[in-house]
């Protein structure tokens, strides 16, 4: 998580090596995963692994037990009851229904967990400059409502939101229309198919939904007093459309989106932003 979220705001402490790519030309790989993770516990010990952790796990709580919460308040049922003639090929009318619903679950759990995740955030990202301004929960709840208020726990909130809506629309849709049109009855492995093609499709998905994903995390630490969310590692953004526009102009939207096999940026390399 931590190193994933380092490699987001762009902090490379090591240099990138000399690869090869799958034609066998040569190109700049910055540090994968495990390289990363052994930095961290060279400067910070094991424990550096774990920073942001609890606000992280509290967060992850909060959003299941929204989710529940909410569900059994709104179940789908009674919503409205839309007959499924065939268990395989769902009408559409019952796939918009069931997105809507998940729809509205994901965005109450998302709006009551942000905060918490929020603060995991600032907790991790203060490894970029040693600092230790947010060194509790209860101390970082305080901190953030002097400082910036009711709003300051929800930076980020916007392209998260906007993000998660749009992956379970393509999602499902996607999936649906597969499923129903794509896959033959007369196939003999169909119904094996039909089972996958929601993952698969979760799996495609989320990586075109990424880049709100990553200006959501960004907006999260971006000018609040920590050196990671400061010039030169990133300008002040006024706004996460700001911030995109930026990230696109880099061609930076992908940044951190692999741990194994990263490229480094061209001219490249493991300098902080300007």
């Amino acid at each position: 998580l931590l190193t994933r979220f380092l490699s987001q705001v762009g902090h490379e402490p090591l240099p990138p090596t000399i690869g090869r790519n799958v034609l066998g030309r040569k190109v700049l790989y910055l540090p994968g995963f495990f390289t990363y993770a052994r930095h961290i516990v060279e400067v910070d010990g094991k424990r550096g692994l774990f920073r942001g952790l609890t606000p992280h796990l509290i967060s992850s709580t909060l959003s299941t037990v929204t989710r529940g919460s909410v569900k059994k308040a709104f179940p789908l049922e009674d919503t409205e009851h839309v007959s499924n003639k065939d268990d395989v090929k769902t009408s559409l009318r019952k796939v918009v229904r069931e997105t809507s619903h998940e729809m509205m679950v994901q965005c109450v759990s998302r709006v009551v967990s942000h905060p918490l995740h929020v603060i995991s955030m600032r907790c991790m990202v203060q490894f970029v400059g040693r600092e230790v301004k947010y060194s509790g929960v209860f101390s970082a709840i305080g901190r953030i409502f002097k400082e910036e208020g009711i709003l300051g726990f929800f930076v980020g909130l916007v392209p998260h939101i906007l993000g998660d809506v749009i992956f379970l629309w393509c999602c499902n849709l996607l999936s649906h229309f597969i499923n129903a049109y794509a896959v033959d009855d007369n196939f003999s492995q169909a119904s094996v198919i039909r089972s996958y093609t929601k993952f698969v499709m979760g799996i495609a998905v989320s990586m075109l939904t990424y880049p709100f994903l990553l200006v959501g995390d960004l907006m999260a630490v971006n000018n609040c007093g920590l050196r990671a969310g400061l010039p030169p590692y990133a300008p002040a953004f006024a706004s996460w459309i700001h911030c995109w526009r930026y990230l696109s102009a880099q061609g930076q939207l992908f940044r951190g989106s692999s741990l194994l096999f990263r490229r480094a940026p061209i001219p490249a390399a493991s300098f902080p932003i300007d």
